[in-house]
């Protein structure tokens, strides 16, 4: 089967004339005791683009593994491919989170997609064609990889190695790869993640065109809805527990959201057509930290949180300010006995501010670590 023939024998698998491709009825999930979200009603049909919005720590990719079966739902009824999660095997394609590729690592861009078809058997592929079926299986798989090359767009570079291609050039052939058995269902974990404006609005028109003329669904999770909101069908959007879907312009408005956060939510429209969430609170931090505690406190006063909470600019401050005595010290050191002595009397009040105020981040980064 050629790339022009695909969308004429899948696009009959129509989102009409088919049971949906995903369904869920009440679905909910917990993790360690918390609810990350439940109520949650949804049917995806074939061709359609469905994205999961929300802050960090709402449990979006926690769905996308319901989805896989790899985790189970607390409670409601899911259904893949009318089947239980997990079932579905190579009909389902899945993409996960950004993985970075060491620029040194010698493994072509073909070999990468190759990984897709046969890389779950044991042993490597002959450098020369054997005969009978084994030639013709050789054969399928490496007309089939050319196939899928050529559907994203990735024929210039696909033979060179995967580290020396750039973060766009990368996703296309990890895109590639999710693809290359044929999947009726797509599942992507943040995959416009890392990449820079353009190749974010490349890989998103790339997904749309694989969900419409491929008859693919595809459930997608997303930071930034803007550089695929003109070409999804649905929204999910999951915050504080509870979840809301439907069309885009239905879900992301400041009545539906401020009700779901329980909150004042101001969604606002730029000149260019972007969406803005104004006065979205952040999900609570209940997870241990990967990166440790270093990580949770340059994130306590990286600029977007110190927007939205002016208080975090007060500890950078103190720490300005409580380096300040540190010079008159040193230079105060050299000196005679009695002068050392005198200095050292005023200093102990602006070091008992510096270390109460300082103290904040730190509070802040473990607050966040044991939660």
């Amino acid at each position: 089967m050629t790339a022009t023939d695909a969308p004429a024998r899948t696009v009959p698998r129509a989102r009409d004339t088919a049971a949906p491709v995903v369904s869920l009825r009440g679905a909910g999930a917990r993790v360690g005791g918390r609810t990350l979200w439940s109520g949650v009603d949804l049917d995806v049909g074939a061709g359609e683009f469905v994205a999961v919005l929300g802050p960090n720590g709402v449990g979006k990719s926690t769905l996308v593994k319901v989805l896989l079966g790899g985790r189970q739902p607390s409670e409601g009824e899911v259904r893949v491919l009318g089947a239980r999660p997990g079932r579905a095997g190579a009909r389902v394609g899945y993409l996960p989170q950004r993985r970075n590729f060491d620029a040194s690592l010698r493994m072509r861009g073909t070999d990468v997609v190759r990984l897709g078809w046969d890389g779950d058997r044991w042993g490597v592929p002959l450098p020369f064609p054997l005969p009978g079926r084994f030639g013709r299986r050789a054969r399928v798989a490496a007309e089939r990889v050319a196939e899928v090359i050529g559907l994203v767009g990735a024929e210039s570079y696909a033979h060179r190695p995967i580290g020396r291609c750039s973060g766009g050039e990368q996703q296309r052939l990890l895109i590639a790869q999710a693809l290359v058995r044929r999947p009726r269902l797509l599942l992507l974990d943040e995959p416009l993640d890392s990449l820079d404006l353009p190749n974010q609005a490349a890989v998103a028109a790339l997904i749309g065109r694989i969900c419409r003329d491929e008859g693919v669904a595809v459930v997608m999770v997303a930071h930034d809805v803007n550089p695929i909101l003109s070409r999804l069908d649905r929204v999910v959007y999951l915050a504080e527990g509870g979840a809301v879907t439907g069309r885009p312009a239905d879900v992301i408005t400041s009545e539906t959201l401020s009700r779901l956060y329980g909150t004042s939510i101001e969604v606002l429209t730029t000149s260019d057509g972007r969406l803005v969430v104004v006065g979205q609170p952040e999900a609570p931090a209940r997870h241990v930290d990967r990166h440790g505690e270093q990580t949770a406190e340059r994130e306590a006063s990286s600029a977007p949180e110190a927007i939205r909470r002016p208080a975090a600019l007060v500890p950078a401050q103190a720490q300005a300010s409580a380096r300040v005595p540190s010079e008159p010290e040193t230079q105060e050191s050299s000196q005679p006995e009695p002068e050392t002595q005198e200095s050292s009397q005023p200093e102990p009040e602006p070091e008992t501010e510096a270390s109460s105020s300082a103290s904040v981040p730190e509070s802040r980064g473990d607050r966040r670590a044991d939660g």
